[in-house]
């Protein structure tokens, strides 16, 4: 659907906080057929132009100097958001976020082929809010599966504590788990899980200590958001951060290539499973948080190609 307010209120943000203008170039709306009309109908209550404030934020706080294009699909069933990603590739993206998810299916493998599977493309995807449990598309094997994490003050270096964003008597967190439908990619190794295992990396998402947004359509202006939501575009921006990707490789490869570059994330769950490392943190690889959340951009990189001025 589309946000009227969207370009708006992206420049409310940025200037709030801070960040440069975001100017000639810098943001276009298109619809999934990649025309600037006609846009989709408008969002209305579906609560979608909150979604897509929340990506443009984001993109905004992590990456200032990337371009934005938000691409608006006509409706928001598997077929047309998928649409929306080819489109995205086509007119240049190099990195790609999706802040929604469904139900797997055994039309998921098809649905890899047909809209997901883009070598040198950076795609994300949230690896979903209700606990423990995988949702497509962050179950496809050429997406990067983000799970969330919940961030709190600690003394160190770092000034931060994290853990697995998980509330288990609530079911509210991030999901993680054993794909149903989907093969597993060639660079994951763990041995509880024979199909694709979610997820690959994390970011914050608790909604609890949540992220400041700004969305004039659905919310009257300024909000605190959290959920995967957050943590798949803030992944996509690490990766542009990082450079183009090479040619022919599928990014989500990057962080076992490079665990070190990341914060290993130890504790939390998201809820209960037969497997603890898919539902549970531990040392290394696990299911909610994967190898972990950015440390810098190194494990986010091909270690090839050198960082384009302003990733699209």
């Amino acid at each position: 659907f589309d946000d009227p307010d969207a370009e708006s209120d992206l420049a409310t943000y940025r200037a709030d906080w801070g960040l440069p203008p975001c100017g000639s170039g810098c943001f276009e709306k298109v619809n999934e057929d990649g025309q600037a009309s006609p846009l989709p109908v408008a969002a209305a209550g579906s609560g979608w132009a909150t979604e897509e404030s929340l990506d443009l934020d984001m993109v905004s706080a992590i990456c200032p100097a990337c371009h934005i294009l938000l691409v608006e699909a006509g409706d928001s069933d598997l077929p047309d958001l998928g649409a929306a990603v080819n489109t995205a590739v086509s007119l240049g993206a190099g990195f790609v976020s999706n802040s929604y998810g469904a139900a797997e299916t055994a039309a998921d493998p098809g649905y890899d082929t047909d809209f997901f599977q883009h070598p040198g493309v950076a795609i994300t995807a949230a690896a979903g809010d209700s606990g423990f449990g995988v949702s497509y598309p962050a179950a496809s094997q050429y997406v990067t599966a983000v799970g969330g994490t919940s961030l709190t003050p600690a003394p160190g270096p770092r000034g931060w504590a994290e853990t697995v964003w998980g509330d288990v008597a609530s079911g509210e967190g991030t999901g993680s788990g054993c794909s149903a439908d989907d093969a597993k990619p060639p660079w994951q190794a763990d041995a509880g899980c024979a199909t694709r295992t979610d997820n690959d990396v994390a970011a914050v998402a608790d909604p609890s200590t949540g992220l400041a947004v700004y969305d004039s359509y659905d919310e009257g202006g300024w909000l605190e958001v959290g959920g995967t939501s957050a943590s798949s575009p803030i992944i996509a921006s690490v990766f542009a951060l990082a450079g183009t990707p090479a040619a022919g490789t599928y990014p989500s490869s990057y962080p076992y290539q490079d665990p070190a570059g990341l914060f290993d994330v130890t504790s939390g769950t998201d809820g209960s499973c037969a497997t603890a490392y898919l539902c549970t943190a531990g040392a290394g690889y696990d299911g909610p948080t994967g190898w972990g959340t950015p440390d810098g951009t190194a494990a986010f990189s091909s270690g090839v190609i050198p960082a384009a001025s302003r990733p699209r």
